[in-house]
C-alpha cells in the first residue's frame, strides 16, 4: 500500500498537478519583500550548513543573501499581485480583423515540484473583435505568469485567460514548447525531451483557425 509520503514523490516526478490556480496562501503577501528576504535568506544558509558547504568562504558568503532576492525578486516574482502587468487595450481603429500571432516568446518559469528550470517558448495569438493589445504586453503577460512555481498546462491556461480578459474575447491561443530540467537532468535524465501545451479559445477551436496558427508557429504537433 503506498503511502502519502510515496503518493506525494509520486505525483511530483509525474508532474500532476493538484490545482489549476497557483496554490497561493491567503496570507502570503502579509509581510513584505524584504521580511521575505531575510527569512529566506536564514533557510538557504541552514540547508547549505546541512549539506556541509563553509560559508566564510568568499564565494559562499553572499550566496544565501543572493538565493533569497532572486527568489523574492525574480524568479518567483510573479506570485505578487503587484508585479502584474498593466494590459492596456486599444480601439483597433484600422479594422484589421486577421489572426495576429506574436511566437517564439522565450519563457523561464521553475517547475514546482522539485524548484528546477523550465525553459521554452510560447507563441500566443488573438483575432480582434474591437479591441488590439501591445504587442509587448504580450511578452510581459507570458513573463509575468511563468515567474512562479509551476506546472506548463496551467502555465499556458493563465495566459490564454489573462489575455482573453484584457482583449474582452474568447479568441486567443496559446502554445508552449519546453524543456523540464526536472526530467532533463534528474529522475530520468532525459536531454532531448520537450513538453508541449496547448490552449485554444473561441474561433482558435476550429480546426481551419488552429492549423492556420500552428502553421504560422512551424510546429507539427498534432492537436
Amino acid at each position: 500500500m503506498i503511502n502519502k509520503e510515496e503518493l506525494q514523490d509520486e505525483m511530483g516526478d509525474d508532474h500532476i498537478a493538484s490545482s489549476a490556480n497557483n496554490p497561493v496562501r491567503e496570507d502570503a503577501f502579509d509581510i513584505t519583500d524584504d521580511e521575505k528576504i531575510e527569512k529566506i535568506k536564514k533557510d538557504v544558509e541552514n540547508i547549505l550548513l546541512t549539506l556541509g558547504m563553509d560559508l566564510t568562504d568568499d564565494s559562499m558568503k553572499g550566496t544565501p543573501n543572493r538565493v533569497a532576492k532572486m527568489f523574492v525578486k525574480e524568479i518567483f516574482g510573479g506570485l505578487n499581485p503587484e508585479r502584474k502587468p498593466k494590459a492596456s487595450t486599444f480601439d483597433n481603429n484600422y479594422k484589421y480583423g486577421e489572426m495576429l500571432v506574436e511566437k517564439n516568446i522565450t519563457l523561464y518559469s521553475t517547475c514546482e515540484h522539485h524548484l528546477l528550470p523550465i525553459i521554452g517558448r510560447a507563441h500566443v495569438a488573438y483575432i480582434s473583435n474591437g479591441r488590439v493589445i501591445g504587442l509587448s504586453k504580450m511578452n510581459r503577460i507570458v513573463e509575468y505568469y511563468s515567474k512562479r512555481p509551476q506546472v506548463q498546462e496551467r502555465l499556458t491556461m493563465q495566459i490564454v485567460q489573462e489575455l482573453q480578459r484584457a482583449l474582452g474575447t474568447e479568441d486567443v491561443a496559446c502554445v508552449i514548447d519546453a524543456k523540464h530540467l526536472c526530467v532533463n537532468s534528474r529522475g530520468i535524465s532525459d536531454i532531448e525531451s520537450s513538453t508541449v501545451t496547448s490552449e485554444f479559445g473561441g474561433k482558435f477551436k476550429e480546426p481551419q483557425a488552429r492549423r492556420e496558427f500552428l502553421d504560422y508557429i512551424k510546429l507539427d504537433t498534432k492537436f
